[in-house]
């Protein structure tokens, strides 16, 4: 893997200053603000019906997150995502609970069908679910997944024309034909909540920025995961941890992604 490339996507990242529109859940809305303007790009939370098409005109990428849904919500998305749809602006789908509840699938389902998603991130019982090949999830959290991960994000893709992105110990990135592996990361990441909302985060700063959605949603999750490695050589307290991650975040630098970066064909 050339890692000149994963720097170049951060560099980019930061030249342009995206505007990033989320639609996202009250649990971890200041997280994902906050790792969004950490990382380089800016952060706009805006969900009224009555202002989503013409905030979402201006930002570089939008995230769509279910993790607190609501009807008023989703309505919400659909209309956003038209508008990013006829601008081109790039759709980050994190289905949250997929797989738990039948709302909360039928809902991604949904949403996969209205609207031209560029990236799906999420965990293995969410793409599991999803992929149709059978996912476990307990709450929002991923009790793992039935049959390969690869093989089924994967399919996922080609079904949907979207980059996956599933998180784990080891993250899969793959549009159905080009795979990366994401090395990086901590344990610790684990162990707090808001990890997953953040990294959609970042995937989205990334796209915002590159046209390859492969190459940038992998230089995102490196970059996350870089930055919760060294955190966790400071601590193993995990409230500290958490600040100590988004402080890491917002001293990345180009040639960390260089220097860190643990990203590899399967």
């Amino acid at each position: 893997m050339d890692k000149t490339a994963l720097s170049g996507a951060l560099a980019s990242l930061k030249e342009k200053r995206p505007l990033v529109h989320h639609i996202t859940n009250y649990v971890t809305v200041n997280d994902c603000a906050n790792i969004t303007m950490f990382i380089g790009a800016a952060p706009v939370m805006a969900e009224a019906p009555e202002e989503v098409a013409e905030m979402v005109s201006m930002a570089g990428a939008l995230v769509l997150n279910i993790g607190t849904l609501r009807k008023e919500q989703v309505d919400s998305m659909v209309l956003a995502g038209r508008r990013a749809n006829e601008l081109k602006i790039p759709i980050i789908l994190d289905p949250v609970g997929a797989g738990a509840t039948r709302y909360r699938t039928e809902t991604a389902q949904e949403l996969l069908r209205d609207l031209h998603v560029d990236i799906i991130k999420g965990n293995a019982g969410e793409i599991g679910t999803l992929a149709g090949v059978g996912g476990s999830v307990r709450g929002v959290d991923s009790n793992g997944m039935t049959g390969d991960p690869i093989t089924a994000s994967r399919s996922l893709a080609r079904g949907t024309g979207a980059v996956v992105v599933m998180s784990g110990a080891t993250d899969i990135v793959t549009d159905g034909q080009d795979t990366l592996l994401v090395d990086n990361g901590h344990e610790l990441m684990g162990r707090i909540s808001g990890t997953g909302c953040m990294a959609s985060s970042l995937v989205a700063a990334f796209a915002a920025a590159s046209e390859d959605r492969v190459l940038s949603s992998a230089a995102a999750l490196a970059a996350f995961g870089i930055a919760g490695e060294r955190a966790a050589v400071k601590t193993s307290s995990p409230c500290s941890f958490k600040i100590m991650m988004l402080d890491e975040v917002a001293s990345l630098t180009p040639n960390d992604l260089i220097d860190g970066a643990r990203v590899r064909e399967p």
